[in-house]
Parts: structure tokens; sequence; C-alpha cells
């Protein structure tokens, strides 16, 4: 039985945690005659300077040209992780992008006990008041590139032939969200109306679905991280159900997409039934 266990976490430490898995979906939401768009939506890599295999297959990426790069954050989980970042992203920078802060960016990961999270997630949990990540430099490394900065903000954007409105949020699970500063009904003009989170949280999901955003994409969850095969994730870490955890679903009216993320926490470095992923979204005409 110990042997068994080790196995176990060989396994769930060495190798599914570098399996990297691109995810396809097509997401009904345009309308008729609109020529379909490809999102690729990021989030949490929590990388380090030494995760090289995650870094070149973030690089590969750049080989799918798509129409738009959406990162929901927890990109980084160390003070000198922001080039490594960079040069993770750079064949993708060069396309149209996105991005929004998860409280990862802002604070250095910690040891803690990873059960806990059977009981409670971890909102407000953090007891450092200054943050120890360089978030301002991964920002402006993005936003250089041409990336906009959505946290606590709208902005419209050219997406292929789409013109496409966003409204962003700060990271609910530290309570930098302001939905406050974004609220209001979406641009009834624009092609698409897209709603971009860290936390996939209710509450925020069904104000961007009640102002008329049609696409909602967050990440946060790590799919659960460790699951049960047949069975799923056991907890989520925020107020989205289980059976949403990862994966397109739907929210009020509004398409939801919840990515799995790519990596895990420096003090907990497994996967298990959760292999660590990207999507690409295809959005396409809707059939009615």
């Amino acid at each position: 039985m110990f042997g068994l266990g080790l196995a176990g976490l060989g396994y769930a430490s060495v190798v599914e945690r570098n399996w990297f898995r691109l995810r396809r979906f097509d997401v009904p939401v345009l309308e008729r005659g609109q020529r379909p768009v490809r999102i690729l939506h990021l989030s949490d890599l929590h990388l380090t300077p030494r995760r090289s295999m995650l870094i070149t297959w973030v690089r590969s990426l750049g080989e799918l040209k798509p129409d738009l790069v959406v990162n929901t954050g927890d990109s980084i989980a160390h003070p000198d992780a922001v080039p490594s970042l960079l040069h993770a992203l750079e064949p993708l920078l060069s396309r149209p992008g996105l991005f929004v802060y998860g409280s990862n960016d802002l604070y250095a990961p910690k040891p803690k006990n990873p059960a806990r999270y059977l009981w409670r997630t971890s909102k407000n949990e953090r007891r450092q008041h200054v943050p120890s990540l360089p978030w301002e430099e991964l920002g402006a490394g993005m936003a250089a590139e041409g990336w906009l900065d959505m946290n606590n903000t709208t902005a419209r954007i050219k997406v292929g032939d789409l013109d496409v409105a966003v409204a962003g949020i700060h990271d609910s699970h530290i309570s930098r969200d302001r939905y406050d500063l974004v609220a209001g009904p979406a641009p009834a003009d624009a092609d698409l109306r897209l709603g971009v989170m860290h936390s996939p949280e209710p509450r925020n999901m069904s104000l961007f679905a009640a102002d008329g955003y049609q696409l909602l994409l967050a990440g946060h969850t790590h799919g659960g991280q460790l699951c049960v095969p047949f069975y799923g994730a056991l907890v989520t870490n925020c107020g989205i159900d289980r059976a949403r955890v990862k994966g397109l679903s739907r929210h009020d009216g509004a398409w939801l997409h919840v990515s799995a993320g790519l990596g895990t926490s420096p003090y907990a470095p497994a996967r298990f039934a959760c292999f660590p992923e990207a999507s690409l979204l295809t959005l396409v005409p809707r059939r009615a």
C-alpha cells in the first residue's frame, strides 16, 4: 500500500503535472453570418523560472495564431519569474491580448496544508498587506506588447472581424474586484460582449450576465487539481459548484469557460485526474 501511495505521488507530481493539454471548444455565441474567431484562454501558470517544460509548451501555442489571447491570472509564483513568463508568452504577444491578475500575481505562495481546502476556501486568508511579487512589472511587460490590462475596467478591441466590448475585474479572492467600476449595460452595438475575471464567483458572473455579457472567462480553480476518477473535483476553492469547476457551461444565460490552468503552487506541485491545460475557444454563429 505504501508503495502504491509513493507511485501515485510520483505520477501526480512528475508525470501528470507536466502532461500539458490543449482543450478545444466551439462556443455558439455569434450572430449568423459572422466569421468564427478563436480565443486562446490561458490561466494559472504559477510560473517559476525553472519550469522549462511549461515554458516550452506555452511557447508552442504561438503556432495556433489565435485571434485573441486571454490570460486570467495567477501567472507567476516567484519574484524572478516575470522574464521567464514574457519569454513563454513571446510567440503570442504579437496577437491581440487581455489580462487580469490573480492573488498569486501579487502575493508569493507560502507553505500551507492543502487539506484545509476540503472545509474552506482560501478567500482573504492572506496576511500579507504589501504585495511581495512584481505585479507591476508583470503587467507592464504584457501591456508594452499591446495586451490590455482589464483589472476593474472596460475596453473595446478588434478581434478578427469582430468589434468586441470587454469588461474585466480584479481578483475577488482578495477582495480587489470592483464590479461597480464596470457596471452598466454592455454596449449593444458590439459584435461580442466578453467578461473576464480570475475567480469564477457566481455573484460576479451573475452581474456580468445581467449586464449583457455573452461569454465569461475565468480560472483560479485548477479544475480541482486533485480529483477522484469518475467523480471529479472534491473542491473548487471558490463559490462555483463542482460540476462547473472547469470547461464550458452556462450561467444565467451567458456562456462560461473556466480554465483548469497550467500550473500549481510550488508548495503543492501535483495534479491527479486533472491535467494542466490551455483552451482554444472557437466562437461560431448560434444555431437559431
